[in-house]
């Protein structure tokens, strides 16, 4: 199976590991895995600000990097979620690139979905000793629909006590530049995520969007909290890895 990853800006310019979990975690299971150089920022943040018509000329390039993949994957469901439902939005009144749009909606995925509803997979032998909490990022859950296969995943590593964040469908506070325009509002908001995460008691917080973990993280070690934060990718690879060792 031959899958493109779209890596998202901030995973590309701040937490590249995560990519790169990714990419080992899909070749383990016997994807072919590329990586199109002409792709850019899915124009989420032009979007959001009201600017379509830059989003729209951002939208063909990555429309032209991905055109020949068969399957796209990305370790977002905020981006994903820009490409599933607002491209074909911004090209309602260009049928041919509306057809476009609507193609490659059809064949990009977060990543936990395509494991578990493509690739059919929910047990990855992972092991990871630790209580583990997940955050549901806004537009993965509501945008596609994206909410039981992280747990399904989360739910079947070894060794791992879950532990239900309180609260767990409030924002965060990140959603892109609305951290920037309403930036009080944002640290409430923020603050009430960090607070919930601590009373879980977890020692680490999972999530699918590294907005919202940067976020997140940024506020726990503001407070000098001790929680490890990490994309779902990343602890699948890691639990991977350690049952491997074990295994030796």
């Amino acid at each position: 199976m031959k899958v493109s990853l779209f890596i998202t800006c901030l995973a590309d310019q701040l937490y590249p590991q995560v990519g790169e979990s990714v990419v080992r975690l899909l070749q383990r299971y016997g994807c072919e895995v590329d990586f199109p150089e002409g792709q850019t920022c899915c124009g989420q943040p032009a979007f959001n600000s009201g600017y379509q018509d830059e989003a729209r000329e951002v939208a063909r390039s990555m429309i032209r990097a991905f055109e020949h993949s068969d399957y796209v994957v990305s370790p977002s469901g905020s981006c994903t979620g820009m490409i599933h439902h607002y491209y074909p939005y911004l090209f309602k009144d260009e049928p041919e690139w509306f057809h476009k749009a609507e193609a490659l909606a059809a064949k990009t995925y977060e990543f936990s979905q395509f494991l578990v509803n493509v690739l059919g997979i929910n047990d990855l032998d992972a092991e990871f000793s630790a209580k583990v909490t997940y955050h549901p990022s806004c537009h993965a859950m509501r945008l596609l629909g994206v909410r039981n296969e992280p747990l399904e995943l989360l739910k079947n590593v070894q060794g791992m006590e879950y532990i239900d964040l309180p609260y767990k469908e409030d924002c965060c506070g990140f959603g892109g530049t609305f951290a920037v325009k309403m930036a009080d509002m944002s640290e409430a908001m923020v603050c009430e995520k960090a607070a919930n995460v601590c009373k879980s008691n977890a020692e680490v917080l999972v999530g699918t969007d590294m907005g919202c973990l940067m976020n997140i993280g940024g506020r726990l070690q503001k407070e000098g909290k001790p929680v490890r934060v990490m994309h779902l990718a990343e602890l699948l690879e890691e639990g991977v890895k350690r049952n491997e060792r074990k295994s030796q």
